[in-house]
């Protein structure tokens, strides 16, 4: 499956060929989801075969719809540094601290998946705040290539 979502990603595979030799990779993992809902002895590997099977419309997304990664890696590499600081500072003391720390957070890894530097608009957002200037956008600019990621 990874094979060939790699080559849909690099531009050798259409998506619409993607659909097709996904076919039989589906049914066969939907057939071994059926099975293990009857044959595997641990229940809550049942239940879990059951629930994927009831949501399976959503479990195909990724086939079905152009554009939808198959993995949530880039929502995991999001959150990946907040938790990193959170471990190492043990975390804020207040709501006005995890407010801070999430806003600063959002603002290094929008930067970054921006290509620019931080330091850099956190200098400029100083220098706007202390002379009553309009505030830099933390919006990206028409040329940002989005596929590189933080």
């Amino acid at each position: 499956m990874f094979t060939l979502w790699h080559r849909v990603r690099d531009g050798t595979l259409t998506h619409p060929a993607f659909q097709t030799a996904m076919q039989p990779i589906r049914h066969e993992v939907e057939s071994l989801l059926q099975v293990a809902t009857i044959l595997v002895p641990h229940q809550q590997t049942q239940a879990t075969c059951r629930s994927l099977l009831k949501h399976k419309t959503v479990l195909w997304t990724f086939v079905d719809h152009e554009g939808v990664e198959p993995t949530n890696n880039a929502a995991e590499q999001a959150l990946r540094r907040g938790v990193l600081w959170r471990k190492r500072s043990f975390g804020t003391q207040s709501a006005a601290g995890s407010r801070f720390v999430e806003r600063l957070l959002t603002v290094v890894i929008s930067l970054r998946r921006q290509q620019r530097h931080v330091l850099d608009f956190l200098t400029e957002v100083c220098r706007a705040y202390g002379s009553g200037l309009p505030m830099p956008s933390l919006l990206p600019s028409p040329q940002v290539d989005f596929s590189h990621r933080a």
